[in-house]
């Protein structure tokens, strides 16, 4: 059979190409689906036993360690984690690519970029250590990763902000204005959240107080929430972009 060349046409023309908003928001969505499903199966089918304290004290919401632990919650978690981590390692180079066309004359900021890539990498992998081991399989391991999730997440917001701060300062685009705005908010709203739960979990340790665990893990909600919503903010960021995946150019010489 006589074989002849692809169409350049044919063959050069993308195979996927996706808008970077509906990407964002799209691989945002996969944790908070996936927790908003695992809280409402513990709810309804584990809650005796999710939120049982040591204190044996009246509490009413899990924590996200105790809504995550058990089946089938385990395995939906782990499932929308799996989806999501991917587009998290995509979407961490391709802020460094953004960085980088603003900096690359700029050595601080330069710099800056490459520990904020470095961060987001620590802060997707820490989530998917403490996803993968539960707190109830190994839970020095969990803890680890939860400490390298969190810690990370924190210093992945302020070395962003310091960035956008100088990107906006410079910017003749509203959107870059807007996204430095919300970020700056969603961090400071994720401190005074990290700040209550850290209070509330204390206190409940030390009092065994009825009621005090169930605001910790309310806190322990808007700590991931507002995370979540700070990587949203992609959606102005890359606006106008998008995610493509083509075929290589072909050779022309037959």
């Amino acid at each position: 059979m006589l074989q002849v060349p692809y169409s350049s046409l044919e063959r050069d023309r993308p195979l996927v190409r996706i808008p970077f908003t509906i990407f964002a928001v799209g691989t945002v969505m996969l944790p908070f689906g996936g927790l908003l499903i695992c809280l409402t199966v513990t709810l309804m089918y584990h809650y005796d036993d999710a939120t049982y304290t040591h204190c044996e004290v009246r509490n009413y919401l899990p924590s996200i360690s105790s809504a995550i632990s058990r089946v089938p919650e385990r395995y939906i978690w782990r499932g929308f984690i799996g989806l999501h981590s991917a587009p998290r390692y995509l979407g961490a180079a391709a802020y460094f690519t953004f960085y980088y066309r603003h900096f690359h004359s700029r050595i601080l900021e330069l710099l800056l970029s490459v520990v904020t890539l470095l961060l987001s990498l620590i802060e997707n992998t820490g989530l998917l250590v403490l996803t993968y081991v539960g707190s109830t399989e190994t839970y020095e391991v969990h803890k680890y990763g939860f400490i390298a999730f969190i810690g990370s997440s924190l210093l992945y917001m302020v070395t962003t902000l310091r960035l956008w701060y100088v990107i906006q300062r410079h910017s003749l685009h509203s959107e870059e204005v807007t996204s430095y705005r919300w970020k700056l908010r969603l961090f400071l709203f994720n401190i005074f959240c990290c700040a209550c739960a850290f209070y509330f979990f204390r206190r409940h340790n030390k009092f065994c107080e009825h009621g005090v665990y169930t605001l910790f893990a309310l806190f322990e909600y808007l700590v991931v929430f507002s995370n979540m919503a700070f990587h949203m903010t992609a959606f102005w960021d890359f606006r106008g972009k998008a995610v493509m995946i083509a075929t290589p150019t072909e050779d022309k010489r037959y």
